[in-house]
């Protein structure tokens, strides 16, 4: 079946069931790499400022850059810092904001502490926001081997309880997992040998490349352990410095997606702290893809 022959079926059938209106039509044009899929995404915190003052506004530009999915910060970990004018509203609420502009939301990162202490009440969000996945957004610090492995093993019983909830857990690293080492090992390859593959999937933060660590190693060398991904590049004179994707940097994209098959990878979500340029030029290097 080709492609104009698909969509036009898939569209008569969610329109007999009554959604084919609650999706956005930026889903129905998604960029692939070799047969991989992926609607663009990016991930909110680096408009934290602009979403706390405008979320209507800065999601609709976001839209207009060619982004297809946001992945949004609970507002209730994140708070007062940063999201604090986003906790008035309801997981609904905010599902409806995001979808009016034109975005979907099928992930979100979760500080440590909530899922923690409020897993409950945090599931429930992300059943009203529509959630597919929720990400620990770090916390995996342990001092000693055996302080990491109880951390380990506390996200696995807490990726446990959202399976069962019909969620996907997701862990989220940054850099301190790769210079952190034990047994002169990164923490982050003990992490993917003690956190169970069953509960918890990983997204991998790409911007571990500023400290030699290539996304698409991982994925080759742990396949199927990968959900999605945080993307990144950065100036090959210059590790700190943010660059455009697809810009010679220190990222191979193509073997990065090439890997991404081995890897599970199956969202991608745009990191790009330096400027509104940057998010642009991205979301319009992928869709080269």
């Amino acid at each position: 079946m080709n492609r104009r022959k698909f969509i036009e079926n898939s569209a008569a059938s969610l329109a007999a069931v009554g959604i084919f209106s609650q999706i956005p039509n930026s889903l129905f044009a998604m960029p692939n790499y070799k047969g991989i899929k992926m609607p663009i995404g990016y991930q909110s915190y680096v408009l934290r400022d602009e979403i706390n003052k405008d979320i209507v506004g800065t999601l609709k530009k976001t839209f207009e850059m060619g982004y297809q999915h946001v992945e949004m910060c609970s507002p209730f970990g994140y708070a007062p810092g940063t999201f604090g004018a986003l906790a008035k509203y309801t997981g609904k609420e905010l599902k409806n904001i995001v979808n009016d502009s034109g975005l979907a939301c099928y992930s979100a990162h979760f500080t440590w502490e909530e899922l923690s202490n409020n897993l409950d009440a945090r599931i429930a969000f992300a059943h009203d926001m529509g959630l597919k996945h929720m990400v620990c957004s770090g916390g995996l610090y342990g001092k000693t081997m055996d302080g990491l492995k109880i951390q380990c093993d506390t996200l696995n019983k807490i990726g446990e309880k959202i399976t069962s909830a019909g969620l996907v857990a997701g862990y989220h690293n940054h850099n301190g997992e790769f210079e952190q080492k034990k047994d002169g090992r990164p923490d982050y390859d003990i992490i993917l040998e003690q956190l169970d593959p069953t509960y918890i999937k990983m997204q991998f933060q790409v911007a571990a490349v500023q400290l030699g660590y290539q996304a698409a190693d991982y994925f080759r060398k742990f396949p199927g352990r990968f959900i999605s991904a945080h993307l990144s590049d950065y100036a090959v004179d210059n590790h700190y410095k943010q660059i455009v994707l697809g810009e010679k940097g220190l990222v191979d994209w193509k073997d990065f997606f090439e890997a991404a098959k081995v890897g599970g990878l199956k969202w991608v979500y745009v990191e790009m702290e330096s400027d509104p340029g940057t998010l642009e030029g991205s979301a319009k290097y992928l869709k080269t893809l």
